[in-house]
């Protein structure tokens, strides 16, 4: 179950609404929502929610880039809704490298020679006579494309709308509803909830 709402700060406060994210294919869309909600170009944040799982904000500022902070990666990861936030930017990746390694990989298999597994590496034991085991480097075993588990993001997204990255940290269920307090826009959310 998901929820998504988008805040937008106006002159007089907050203004609340959900939003349906059914036509968000990429951050850009999203981004583009919370422009149009915006007033005179002010600060708009969307929210997404997967139930018992994970949250994400997103802080529109004019037209400046999208700031991201999401509660879980790895369980954002695997939601549709979060594939959308976590960007090759916000992941340390090079832009498009997943691309690159797909033709890559597609061009060696072309020629139709089956994967061979690789020998083992040896260990200085090994040319010793005795029975020791290899060692391996763990950081050579981490998947590059692997999502993290646990906060990613800007940690600092709400800090001068009052909640501080302490507190952003602590947030568990029901996450909206803190944040809504901390920006003074509680009884507005209510309204849309």
């Amino acid at each position: 179950m998901y929820f998504a709402a988008l805040l937008a700060r106006t002159e007089d406060g907050w203004e609340a609404s959900d939003t349906e994210l059914d036509d968000v294919e990429t951050l850009s869309d999203l981004t583009d929502l919370a422009r149009e909600a915006s007033v005179d170009e002010d600060t708009v944040l969307v929210y997404i929610e997967q139930e018992d799982a994970w949250f994400g904000v997103v802080r529109v500022d004019g037209e400046e880039d999208p700031r991201i902070y999401i509660s879980d990666a790895s369980a954002a990861a695997r939601s549709s809704y979060g594939e959308i936030l976590l960007t090759d930017e916000l992941l340390g990746r090079e832009p498009g490298a997943e691309d690159e390694i797909a033709a890559l990989e597609e061009l060696v298999d072309l020629d139709d020679t089956e994967d061979v597994e690789p020998d083992p590496p040896q260990s200085d034991t090994d040319n010793e006579g005795s029975a020791g085991t290899a060692v391996t480097d763990p950081d050579l075993d981490q998947d590059p494309d692997a999502v993290p588990t646990g906060p990613l993001g800007e940690l600092g997204v709400l800090a001068d709308l009052g909640l501080s990255e302490k507190d952003l940290l602590t947030l568990r269920t029901d996450a909206l509803s803190e944040i809504a307090d901390a920006l003074g826009a509680a009884e507005v959310l209510e309204a849309v909830r």
